[in-house]
């Protein structure tokens, strides 16, 4: 349909909140307590400006990339999202799409597809885990990813508190039990979109994790999931070392903040890091990734993969996060949107926007590939930047 069709996130968003159960939109925009990250991942990146040229601008630029040794087609990656109730093929439609537009997946664990029917959608998948459990329940976890095909690992730390996680974040029930389909029926009744596309597949949304079953267990529950987590001590690095041990592949911690532990993953083997703050959903009070983002980039230099999330909703992002130091983004809520408003379709429509606008900021920057770009691409302001620790 002509109408489908969208020209940026922001209206994504608008459609996915017209067509989405509150519920279910309440969870995808709230954040951490007062929700200060989370404002903050957007606002820094207006804060950063350009400079553009007028003339001997080139007539082709190139958007291509590798990031952790699978090519994509351009410098923006799906980030893992858990439980996404927003339609009946959830990662599957999302690993389609992203696949259709020649760039990577980033599965979450606590997803509510199994990593092998994701794989079968999008060979460039990559599986995240969370320190959960005991040793060989992770290990049985990679092993599963492995067997499936999963070309790296993602390992989680910007996640690390166990209350007030979400600032305006609606109830979840712990399971799908009739009282709680009745207080959600309203809800769902409202949005009959919504709604008839779930009916149409014969079952409502449930709160399984099937990634997170080991062996012959069955899938665990989210609650139970997390409430498994959340018993697990936080991992050492002594412990993340051994966690990079067990997979022989590509292998990335995200949530990475202060350059000296930036430092200290590369001592641990790392195969790259991901500035990130969960989306605003850890720590409040954290500062944007892109202010962290120097810093940290800085530290490492080219020993590993740098890569940023939080608070992409434009070409112009990404090319501001590549001149100060990322080699990629990620995006969470931007696809998310993106699939309430249109299926796979309306992700495909999310990384058009993206890449469109990455290219005509290419293009008035003078540049002709997203490698040529550096910190003198942006207009940084004063005190904008995290200071590298102990200055």
């Amino acid at each position: 349909m002509a109408n489908s069709w969208f020209e940026s996130v922001a209206e994504a968003q608008r459609r996915a909140r017209k067509r989405l159960p509150r519920s279910v939109y309440g969870a995808l925009i709230a954040g951490s307590e007062k929700g200060v990250t989370l404002r903050d991942n957007q606002a820094a990146f207006d804060e950063l400006g350009f400079l553009p040229r007028t003339a001997g601008l080139p007539a082709k630029r190139e958007l291509a990339t590798t990031v952790m040794g699978q090519h994509v087609e351009l410098p923006v990656l799906i980030s893992p999202v858990g439980v996404q109730a927003v339609c009946p093929d959830g990662e599957v439609a999302v690993a389609r799409a992203a696949a259709s537009r020649g760039t990577a997946m980033g599965l979450s664990s606590f997803a509510s597809k199994p990593v092998e029917e994701v794989v079968a959608a999008n060979p460039r998948t990559f599986f995240q885990t969370y320190w959960c459990g005991t040793r060989e329940e992770m290990t049985g976890r990679l092993d599963r990813a492995r067997a499936a095909g999963a070309v790296g690992v993602i390992a989680t730390l910007d996640w690390s508190f166990n209350h007030s996680r979400d600032w305006g974040s609606p109830h979840i029930p712990e399971r799908l039990t009739l009282r709680e389909a009745l207080r959600f029926a309203p809800q769902a009744l409202a949005r009959p979109r919504w709604l008839s596309a779930y009916l149409r597949t014969g079952h409502v949304p449930d709160l399984t994790v099937p990634n997170m079953a080991v062996g012959d267990a069955p899938a665990p529950l989210f609650f139970g999931a997390y409430g498994q987590w959340m018993r697990t001590p936080p991992p050492s690095w002594d412990d993340l070392r051994w966690l990079r041990e067990q997979w022989d592949g590509p292998f990335m911690l995200k949530g990475v903040y202060h350059p000296d532990e930036a430092r200290r993953a590369v001592d641990a083997g790392v195969d790259a890091i991901s500035v990130s703050n969960h989306g605003g959903n850890n720590l409040d009070g954290t500062p944007a990734t892109i202010r962290a983002l120097p810093a940290v980039a800085d530290a490492v230099g080219d020993q590993v993969e740098v890569l940023l999330d939080g608070g992409i909703r434009r070409g112009s992002d990404v090319v501001k996060a590549l001149a100060l130091g990322a080699r990629a983004v990620m995006i969470g809520r931007a696809y998310l949107w993106g699939m309430a408003a249109g299926g796979q379709a309306g992700v495909e429509n999310v990384l058009d926007i993206l890449r469109a606008g990455i290219d005509s900021t290419l293009l008035a920057l003078g540049h002709s590939s997203i490698h040529d770009l550096g910190p003198d691409d942006v207009l940084v302001p004063p005190n904008f930047r995290i200071p590298a620790a102990g200055k």
